[in-house]
């Protein structure tokens, strides 16, 4: 029997720009270092849409498809256009299951002030698609304000943040990888 190779799945749900994912999967494959494989694992997120908010809850987004998940998928990314939500804030850019399978990120406030095709959206999409898969591999929120793994309050703490983890948090995602790795990779 063939051994399946490890990847992390990028599952859009919904109209999402091909080069937008083409972007978040190459940033992701060269930050995490594991392959990408696109593969829609659900078709929408109306099940998870709370009509008092007017917005859909992730948490639930994230149950759904971590549940989905293929056998050879280290991690699921998923992105959306919807808004956001949990119940202690009143939007998020995204979320994920620290230490977890999924991730889920929506591009609905990423936009403000924005077009969708410029290079300043592309790059907060990125920016927050790395900070949401960093938590699956077990990394917390870093007091670094220039760190990608930074909690940000607002738009213009994603846009001052960079792209790059603080050298805190690249040592422990480098661990958490090695850990992975030898979890992942067949007896010898």
């Amino acid at each position: 029997m063939a051994l399946l190779e490890h990847m992390l799945v990028i599952s859009p749900i919904g109209d999402i720009d091909e080069e937008l994912i083409e972007s978040i999967s190459v940033n992701i494959t060269r930050t995490f270092g594991f392959p990408t494989k696109l593969r829609s694992l659900i078709d929408d997120v109306c099940f998870a849409y709370d009509p008092d908010r007017m917005q859909h809850y992730s948490t639930i987004i994230l149950e759904k498809l971590a549940s989905k998940a293929p056998e050879e998928a280290i991690r699921v990314f998923a992105i959306t256009t919807e808004d956001l939500y949990i119940p202690i804030l009143t939007y998020v850019y995204g979320e994920a299951q620290l230490g977890g399978t999924a991730c889920i990120v929506s591009t609905h406030r990423l936009r403000e002030g924005l077009s969708s095709n410029s290079q300043a959206y592309r790059s907060r999409v990125i920016k927050e698609a790395i900070h949401e898969m960093g938590h699956t591999f077990k990394l917390r929120h870093c007091k670094d304000q220039t760190c990608i793994m930074h909690y940000c309050r607002s738009i213009k703490d994603v846009d001052k943040k960079s792209d790059q983890f603080c050298r805190y948090c690249k040592v422990l995602l480098d661990d958490e990888k090695k850990s992975l790795e030898k979890s992942i990779s067949p007896a010898s």
